[in-house]
């Protein structure tokens, strides 16, 4: 399953997304909007090892992979000593196509899993030695996990009752370790805090938008999140898991038993939480990808507890037989998704394909590649972080790259190159209808419609794309945080600078290089359209913006 791993991350095209973050790696910036460092490091590391390449990009989460199943066994080994719950632990990832194979697309979540479940294996070692100074590991890879993904806040309340529930409570409390173990976990997550301080606090208010947005009630959105989990998990998998996490939770909050309260809880709450959110937004496929490594130890745990605690029989055989079910055919569908991707010609799901949606970026930067040597073109411009990214990704340095808005995405990123980009014609690629965005108009750059691409996918269209040509502007790097072009607030759902106390007129700068003054007197429902055909889709990817504006 490894092996198959490996061709796949080498085979397939990187996703909008992964090469997003891979655009992190060449940065030096403490933190991101969008995340935590942690994914820059992990891709950064791959990289080191096989270059730019596909397999480079994605060999951290090959390892991640790794590493997350011998944390996974180790814990079932020392609960229960039992080979059996082992093996099932070590299977039950490859069974779910979560972490059978798509552990080898590289996100926030598949640098953070191996650290969140680290962080669960140092208390099982607690419970296991006695040992108070497992709580300082615990620390240590809390604060690691949270360097990579801000969700992994959701295990608090399992730790919190893994500490608290038991007859041990009033040690840890009046213990020094589990404070030592928070500061450590803070100073580890120092590096975002001080980005976060030098930058108007945005990541935690981009992501505290999100994360409290709501919108009407939406039976659709409650069904695509069970209906992910479902497909994401495994149709036989993820009842087997839900009713061993129910069970391991009735032992543990019965009994005060440690290790059980601590699993349970760390996939109940954040599923909890999720499916409440759900009602009102759409989850993103990635972002409940945490929580099941620790069901899949309490299911594994539960397999083995069965029988020493007099369960009948047949309640003990048709667990076992489901799990083994649950796992033959889990792995079965993962081999089978991955022979689609990588040796099938065909597209049976149409534009909805979650791969090839976002595949045949070649024949765009082919066509500009060609433009960019007719027009004498230097430089790039984009308006959304998606083809940013591709035509970084397959550019690699060769020729500037920008995204003129959204510039809050990008700060301490590092000169992409004005010696190439001042004073000379550049070259703008964006998906249509967003090239017709009225952004434009804040700037002086004149523009000059050159040609269409389809970027299409084993036969099928999936998106087309305006090629134009670019003279009379410079682009800002850094534009004032209050203009539409950085706009990292609007992403998070703040009001639109562009409308403030004064009603919709507002005198603005142009963010041409003479610095003009324009009159900007649009109506509040125009200046609304400005923005919102900039946010990214929020059925896309993981950093696709969810809050209102």
């Amino acid at each position: 399953m490894t092996a198959m791993r490996l061709i796949y991350a080498g085979v397939i095209e990187l996703r909008t997304d992964e090469a997003y973050y891979w655009t992190w790696s060449k940065e030096s910036a403490l933190a991101f909007l969008d995340h935590p460092p942690g994914i820059a490091w992990l891709i950064r590391s791959g990289t080191a090892i096989f270059g730019d390449t596909n397999l480079g990009v994605r060999f951290g989460g090959i390892v991640a992979m790794l590493i997350t199943q011998l944390l996974l066994a180790d814990i079932v080994r020392r609960v229960t000593h039992d080979f059996r719950a082992i093996v099932f632990a070590l299977l039950m990832p490859e069974a779910a196509l979560y972490y059978g194979l798509l552990m080898a697309k590289v996100a926030p979540d598949t640098a953070m899993i191996p650290l969140a479940v680290a962080m669960l294996w140092s208390l099982v070692r607690l419970h296991e030695s006695g040992n108070a100074r497992w709580w300082l590991a615990a620390g240590l890879f809390a604060g690691l996990a949270m360097l990579s993904k801000f969700t992994v806040i959701m295990l608090l309340p399992a730790v919190l009752a893994f500490a608290l529930v038991p007859d041990w409570r009033r040690r840890w409390l009046l213990s020094p370790y589990p404070w030592a173990a928070a500061l450590i976990a803070l100073i580890v997550f120092a590096p975002v805090l001080i980005w976060n301080y030098q930058h108007d606090w945005a990541s935690f208010r981009f992501q505290f938008v999100r994360a409290v947005a709501t919108h009407q009630l939406s039976f659709r959105t409650v069904g695509d999140y069970l209906g992910l989990q479902f497909g994401l998990v495994g149709f036989v998998l993820l009842p087997v898991v839900l009713s061993g996490v129910a069970l391991t939770a009735w032992r543990g909050y019965r009994h005060r038993e440690p290790v059980a309260i601590l699993l349970s809880t760390a996939v109940i709450v954040p599923f909890g939480y999720f499916f409440w959110k759900s009602l009102t937004l759409r989850v993103g496929d990635t972002w409940p990808m945490f929580l099941w490594p620790a069901g899949f130890a309490a299911t594994a745990i539960n397999l083995a507890m069965l029988p020493r605690e007099g369960w009948p029989e047949w309640m003990i055989t048709s667990t076992v037989k489901w799990a083994r079910v649950a796992v033959i055919s889990g792995i079965a569908f993962v081999v089978g998704v991955f022979f689609y991707y990588v040796a099938v010609p065909w597209n049976l799901i149409g534009r909805a394909d979650p791969v090839g949606g976002e595949a045949g970026y070649e024949q765009v930067v082919a066509r500009a590649q060609d433009q960019l040597q007719k027009t004498g073109a230097t430089w790039i411009a984009t308006t959304d972080y998606r083809t940013y990214a591709m035509l970084r990704w397959y550019f690699n340095g060769r020729v500037p790259v920008i995204q003129i808005n959204e510039r809050g995405r990008f700060q301490d990123f590092r000169d992409p190159g004005m010696n190439l980009i001042r004073d000379h014609a550049g070259l703008y690629v964006a998906r249509e209808p967003d090239n017709r965005l009225p952004i434009w108009d804040l700037t002086s750059a004149k523009r000059q419609p050159l040609e269409r691409v389809e970027r299409s996918w084993r036969g099928v269209v999936m998106d087309t794309y305006a090629l134009e040509k670019l003279t009379g502007w410079t682009p800002e790097l850094s534009p004032p945080p209050d203009t539409p072009l950085f706009r990292w607030r609007v992403l998070a759902g703040y009001p639109s600078p562009l409308v403030g106390e004064g009603g919709a007129k507002r005198r603005m700068r142009s963010l041409s290089p003479r610095r003009e003054v324009c009159q900007w007197s649009e109506p509040l429902t125009q200046a609304s359209e400005l923005l919102a055909p900039e946010l990214p889709s929020p059925t896309r990817g993981e950093g696709a913006a969810t809050g209102t504006v």
